[in-house]
């Protein structure tokens, strides 16, 4: 969790006031979605619930995504607090229980604040890894099964990384994975006394990583197996914040996973989204097509043009939900998207 932010552009009474095609992503032909697949709708969260005021209002804001007819699925791109607040195991269980108020299949997939971030001492001074353990006991105790309505679903269970996670849905083939914020739980554990990052910190790092990376493979060559036309990554960390220019301390532990999705994105035929949290403003970009700063910050051979990336709004510019659509007849444009604003 980052502490430097711009200041939100949109006020927010002009966010809620405003309609849901105020928050529409670029309008595309009608006609070029039309064909023998259907679409399939779903939304995407995160940053969500930070402090008291919307611990209060998420159960309303689940219900809202709930009466949503289109939406058909979730996914919680993590963070489930703030950064400055306590992690303990009685609060976790409460989001549990608000997650499990969704009527849709909720994928949940973890963000820093809630255990690599849990060493600070306004958060508890935990013990990250055992924070992170105990996320996957409360949210992940059925591996394999999604979280609000359960429905199956491919897990990384075995390999120990039962949050890590694929499933395909009207020909969109997703990976979703454990890459967080402060620089992928590489940053010094400095709550708990630590000036420099420990041997079990970044021996975790380096399998979690390495983990997400097969899980990212399987949805490419799922993809081009079925000769689907588009792949979707779903993590926590925003890798290419536009708001600030990194250090390599900041950010050099995403280069592994940098280099991975432009390569795998180069040689597939079809799009690639990215969708992340972790920055809280909405933004949509092209972080590493030809031309784009960051292909030089992270020292990356080759681009990948067709990839897309999303970020949802959050944190206290939490104002809205994403809703996806996927066009499983479309040559391009495959997903689009609009933000709803919350009630």
């Amino acid at each position: 969790m980052r502490v430097r932010r711009l200041g939100i552009a949109l006020s927010a009474a002009a966010l809620l006031a405003a309609s849901p095609q105020a928050f529409a992503a670029p309008a595309t032909n009608p006609g070029q979605h039309r064909g023998q697949g259907q679409d399939y709708t779903m939304a995407v969260i995160g940053d969500v619930p930070y402090g008291q005021a919307q611990i209060a209002a998420f159960p309303s804001w689940i219900d809202q995504i709930n009466a949503d007819p289109d939406v058909r699925f979730v996914t919680h791109v993590g963070d489930i607090k703030d950064g400055s607040s306590r992690c303990d195991t009685s609060y976790f269980e409460q989001i549990k229980a608000d997650f499990d108020r969704f009527q849709d299949p909720l994928v949940y997939v973890t963000g820093d604040n809630e255990w690599t971030d849990c060493h600070r001492q306004n958060n508890g001074g935990y013990d990250p890894l055992e924070r992170l353990a105990t996320i996957r006991s409360i949210f992940f105790s059925d591996p394999g099964r999604t979280n609000g309505r359960a429905v199956p679903i491919d897990s990384q269970r075995a390999a120990g990384f039962p949050e890590n996670v694929n499933y395909e849905r009207a020909g969109l083939d997703v990976a979703a994975v454990n890459i967080i914020g402060s620089n992928n739980a590489t940053l010094p554990w400095s709550g708990i006394g630590q000036t420099t990052p420990n041997q079990a910190q970044l021996a975790e790092e380096q399998a979690r990583t390495a983990n997400a990376l097969a899980v990212i493979d399987t949805a490419f060559a799922d993809a081009e197996k079925n000769h689907h036309h588009a792949v979707a990554v779903m993590l926590q960390a925003d890798m290419f914040d536009p708001t600030y220019t990194p250090t390599w301390k900041d950010i050099s532990a995403f280069q592994p996973l940098v280099q991975h999705l432009v390569d795998r994105s180069a040689a597939f035929e079809g799009e690639v989204y990215l969708f992340n949290g972790d920055s809280h403003v909405f933004n949509s970009d092209k972080p590493l097509a030809a031309g784009s700063r960051w292909l030089s910050t992270y020292g990356v051979t080759g681009t990948a043009d067709n990839l897309t990336r999303v970020t949802v709004d959050g944190s206290t510019n939490n104002k809205d939900w994403l809703k996806v659509t996927v066009h499983p007849s479309a040559d391009h444009d495959v997903l689009t998207w609009e933000r709803i604003a919350y009630r």
